[in-house]
């Protein structure tokens, strides 16, 4: 690896933040001395980011985001670049870390079973499960998995919308997947909370399918 080389880290962990202007002020004054950029929001329902850094300044970074949060899992991706993607380093206080606009929701409790990887293709291909893709229309163009059902949704605000106007039967099981897992985490528990009885979700999105494939 290059002296040179850097990483994007994008991360997220939804968990009952109190205090979340006080861990604004210690990220701010944490990352004085440290050579990394992106954004960090905080809000009550979690913590969620991407940022560039060092492989060393990562080590240090994310030690103490468990730290000062008390926490010692949190879900993070990782791309190797070549130079800084972003301006500098901003971390925001925000009323929501993905934004669905209706309210708190009990992410924990609520969202929907995991699916690994290994698991997803005889989800995919089970014709009684509604496979929903939870990503905006212009990503969706990009490509999908096989029988996917495009909610034609162009912000994550749009979702409880647009999946109420697919009238899919409540009794029966929805498989949900987006770009990293977020969006699918507090999709996943705005069905199950208005009476969808059998939700799935892709574990870590996307991203972490097309780590397990290569």
């Amino acid at each position: 690896m290059s002296k040179n080389q850097f990483y994007v880290y994008s991360f997220y962990r939804f968990l009952k933040i109190k205090n979340k202007y006080r861990i604004k002020k210690l990220l701010d004054n944490f990352f004085l001395n440290k050579k990394l950029k992106g954004t960090i929001l905080l809000a009550n329902e979690g913590i969620n980011g991407s940022i560039a850094a060092s492989l060393d300044d990562f080590n240090l970074i994310f030690r103490y985001i468990k730290k000062i949060l008390k926490i010692r899992k949190i879900e993070i991706k990782i791309n190797e670049i070549d130079e800084f993607p972003f301006n500098k380093i901003k971390v925001r206080v925000k009323k929501e870390i993905v934004s669905l606009g209706i309210g708190k929701i009990n992410i924990q409790k609520y969202r929907g079973d995991y699916i690994e990887p290994s698991k997803w293709g005889p989800i995919v291909r089970d014709k009684k499960t509604h496979v929903i893709d939870v990503r905006n229309y212009f990503e969706i163009d990009i490509g999908s998995f096989y029988r996917s059902k495009n909610p034609l949704t162009k912000s994550f605000r749009d979702f409880p919308k647009k999946i109420e106007k697919m009238e899919i039967p409540k009794n029966e099981r929805i498989a949900m997947y987006c770009t990293g897992g977020i969006r699918c985490e507090k999709a996943s528990s705005y069905l199950k909370i208005n009476g969808y009885e059998n939700v799935v979700q892709l574990s870590g999105g996307i991203l972490n399918y097309l780590k397990y494939i290569k």
